[in-house]
């Protein structure tokens, strides 16, 4: 088994990191002080993530992507996980699911996102259909040759700097062996369609500067050109590409927690009470045992995940377990870090304060670690006949 990094992926780890650390990490405090990342700073990021040749590295090269691999696009977020997320979503990787345009799709929404010239987001949340995808209301019915579409999503991740998004909304219903189902389509949706309208979101505890929105739409009316993908097969749609986000959640919080141990590690060593370091204390030491331990842990997950993928075997269960692993590991590397830094840690001098609420909604988004737990129970037991 070769656990090492080749020579061009230990390149782009050194490029991404060393970006993170001089065009991220200088701007954090002040977004997390406004909440508010400035239309010019997330331009800049854009701007310099293109010159670098990195922006849609989750594509394919033949569509000017940079082509790279599953394991080498979860090292990248690894390292962006680093970052503050209001930050780095200007980095710039398009939501997989694009790759289902077809047509004058590709022209008028693949091709844009992928080049930078135009930035996408995914509408599935709703207020009553978080983990219950198919318990959506939003709906859409037929009228002539469009679909209007009535209802409401929130939750959206920067739908306010998006120039269209991707909804996904019930078109019918069909009979299955666990009862009526919707049945579910996805739709492009550009930013000011007339009966289209994107508001301010709710106000998070976690990651300020990377805001979500309340979408509703009124009448909102779409040509049948705009479906993505097949009618009423949005859901086969969604679980094809979702799983990539899952595998991004658990390699930032794996990124978020490599850099939290990195403050506490030195500062154990150096910081003295009672006329030693206070890292000479098991008390202390055997945090840090724990934490690497859990870091290192959550990072052979995610990328022996990221390898099955790249290597075309099953990996719904190794994914869910990354992801359930790394962002349960990264809740208690924060709160042991604080630990560590005593008062000092929960002051808004130090990040630390900010990391640990951050790491509160990764157990959350993409799939909570009950439907991960689901995920990964089922896997095992349906082979069964359980």
């Amino acid at each position: 088994m070769d656990f090492g990094l080749s020579q061009e992926q230990e390149m782009i780890v050194e490029t991404v990191r060393a970006f993170v650390e001089t065009e991220i990490y200088p701007h954090e405090n002040e977004v997390e002080r406004t909440g508010i990342v400035p239309t010019e700073l997330g331009r800049e990021i854009q701007r310099k993530c293109i010159d670098l040749g990195f922006y849609a590295c989750n594509f394919p090269e033949e569509i000017g992507g940079a082509g790279l691999d599953h394991v080498t696009f979860t090292l990248v977020e690894r390292e962006l996980g680093r970052g503050s997320l209001g930050l780095t979503v200007f980095f710039g990787r398009p939501s997989g699911i694009l790759m289902a345009c077809e047509g004058e799709q590709r022209e008028r929404y693949l091709l844009p996102a992928v080049r930078g010239d135009k930035i996408d987001a995914l509408a599935i949340t709703e207020p009553d259909a978080g983990s219950d995808m198919r318990g959506m209301k939003c709906a859409a019915r037929r009228n002539g040759g469009d679909f209007v579409l009535n209802g409401t999503k929130h939750f959206i991740s920067h739908a306010d700097v998006a120039d269209f998004v991707i909804v996904f909304a019930a078109t019918g219903e069909e009979e299955t062996p666990k009862g009526i189902k919707k049945k579910i389509t996805a739709f492009l949706v550009d930013r000011g369609t007339p009966g289209f309208e994107i508001r301010k979101g709710y106000d998070s505890v976690s990651h300020r500067g990377y805001h979500n929105s309340t979408l509703s739409f009124e009448d909102c009316r779409i040509p049948e050109a705009q479906v993505l993908g097949e009618v009423h097969r949005g859901f086969d749609i969604a679980n094809q590409w979702l799983y990539g986000t899952r595998l991004t959640v658990a390699a930032t919080c794996v990124g978020r927690a490599r850099r939290v141990f990195e403050m506490a590690l030195p500062y154990a060593a150096e910081r003295k009470q009672f006329g030693k370091p206070i890292g000479a204390n098991q008390g202390v030491s055997f945090k840090l045992a724990d934490m690497i331990t859990e870091i290192d842990a959550a990072e052979w997950l995610t990328l022996s995940a990221a390898w099955r993928l790249d290597a075309g075997l099953p990996a719904d269960r190794q994914i869910a377990s990354a992801k359930l692993y790394a962002s349960e590991m990264l809740a208690r590397v924060t709160d042991e870090a604080i630990q560590i830094f005593g008062g000092m840690g929960l002051m808004d001098d130090l990040p630390l304060a900010r990391f640990w609420r951050d790491a509160r909604v990764e157990r959350i988004w993409d799939g909570t670690s009950e439907i991960q737990r689901h995920i990964i129970s089922r896997d095992l037991l349906r082979p069964l006949g359980a």
